[in-house]
């Protein structure tokens, strides 16, 4: 029945409803039932928010590893309280369903029996509706539950600790800040838009010195497309990093100027589990 759901209130129950059904209108009727089953079949390729391709580029969209762990993680954990609040409201659509099922054995009234009905059919498409849903979040779960094994591995690491997270968000930021900078500057004739000179200042970061790069690594893929050859986005990876190396020390020295300390390991969660050996 759960199968035929959809189809039978998409055709059967229409078809019930109208009084007058014009011959065309059941010919595409009886083309909907048909094809329905195929359809939904098809369709269930579909039930997630975005493709794995979106997921690894459009989604998780941090530059550096610790970073894309952290969004993949959030990913993981978003469609995980997703899926728990999805199983309560399908079991508490359950229980009703089942009280709208013994109303029904018990009610007399013809009107009342036709709307009990129709609020079971309801009940039971909300039920297939939410199953659907759900495989695609499970899905969706899955791959970056994978993918989280895939960056650790290219970590070279078998877990993440905070002060891993911490020590990595100085390059992260470095790198985020001027990937922004070489993109607002690219329509601007090179010149660096005002927010995100905020950023850099906000990381101690001259302008000036960004703007001197920004300006010549632009001048760097001129000089290679007039020799017919294209810049990559490797290239443009690898002189981010080379500003990250370049610039490392300044959130550090402009953070000691302000009276703050960019690390403290006392905050920081335990870096490792203790195993608890209890000695027998």
């Amino acid at each position: 029945m759960v199968d035929n759901l959809k189809t039978d209130l998409v055709v059967k129950d229409i078809q019930n409803a109208l009084v007058e059904v014009k011959p065309e209108y059941k010919t595409m009727l009886k083309n909907i039932d048909e094809k329905m089953p195929v359809i939904q079949e098809a369709s269930s390729n579909f039930h997630k928010s975005h493709s794995q391709f979106m997921g690894v580029t459009l989604d998780v969209t941090a530059i550096t590893p610790v970073r894309s762990i952290k969004h993949t993680l959030a990913e993981v954990n978003k469609t995980k309280n997703a899926l728990q609040e999805a199983h309560i409201r399908m079991q508490k659509k359950a229980v009703e369903l089942k009280m709208k099922q013994r109303e029904l054995l018990e009610c007399q009234d013809d009107l009342e029996r036709e709307m009990l009905e129709i609020e079971i059919l309801e009940l039971q498409t909300h039920s297939v509706n939410a199953q659907d849903s759900v495989q695609g979040a499970i899905r969706k779960m899955n791959f970056f539950v994978n993918q989280y094994q895939s960056l650790l591995k290219h970590l070279g690491v078998d877990e993440i600790t905070e002060e891993m997270y911490e020590r990595e968000e100085n390059r992260y930021h470095i790198m985020t800040a001027m990937k922004q900078a070489l993109t607002s500057a690219r329509p601007r004739g090179g010149i660096i838009d005002e927010g995100n000179m905020i950023y850099l200042f906000d990381l101690g970061i001259s302008g000036a010195q960004a703007q001197a790069e920004v300006f010549a690594y632009l001048n760097t893929e001129n000089e290679l497309m007039k020799e017919g050859k294209a810049p990559t986005h490797e290239m443009t990876m690898r002189w981010l990093e080379a500003c990250a190396d370049k610039w490392e020390g300044d959130p550090q020295k402009f953070a000691e100027r302000r009276g703050f300390t960019l690390l403290d390991k006392q905050s920081l969660t335990n870096t490792k589990k203790i195993e608890n050996k209890t000695k027998h």
